[in-house]
């Protein structure tokens, strides 16, 4: 049998776009589930609003440990960017107070992540908020949703 399909995929940072100076990265999470609603999944992840990227992705819990994940996710060339993100708590304790920011969706400054997060929704049955398409596995959850960043991403690299 073949090996575990995930680790045949690309990782994210092979197919971005290389990092600039002025780059500002957008925040946020999105829920799904796997098998039944009380076994929640969130992907947390960075936007590169310049590329429309992702630059970065977890899977988890709404907890501070999994929005730590995602910043030791962020590669290194994107670190020192500004961040924005909603109000949520977490982003406020783990991402660098010099460079994050939390605001308000009216800003505007999380547009493009929002967008995002219309868009996965839309082309994956799995992030709908009512729906009947869902994973049987957090592995097969996670492949899936791996496959479509990084084919997301790669589409986006293939146009600039």
């Amino acid at each position: 049998m073949d090996s575990d399909p995930i680790q045949k995929l690309p990782e994210v940072k092979d197919v971005l776009l290389p990092a600039s100076v002025d780059d500002v990265l957008e925040l946020d999470e999105i829920g799904s589930f796997v098998l039944k609603k009380d076994h929640p999944r969130w992907l947390w992840a960075a936007l590169c609003r310049r590329t429309r990227q992702l630059v970065a992705f977890v899977m988890g819990d709404r907890r501070k440990a999994t929005c730590h994940r995602l910043w030791m996710a962020i590669p290194d060339g994107y670190k020192p960017c500004q961040t924005f993100s909603d109000f949520y708590i977490p982003s406020r304790h783990v991402f660098p107070e010099a460079t994050h920011h939390c605001v308000g969706k009216e800003t505007g400054e999380t547009a493009h992540r929002e967008r995002w997060n219309h868009t996965g929704r839309q082309r994956m049955g799995r992030y709908v908020r009512q729906t009947l398409s869902f994973s049987k596995s957090d592995a097969f959850h996670d492949a899936f949703t791996k496959w479509f960043i990084v084919e997301y991403n790669r589409g986006l690299s293939l146009t600039t």
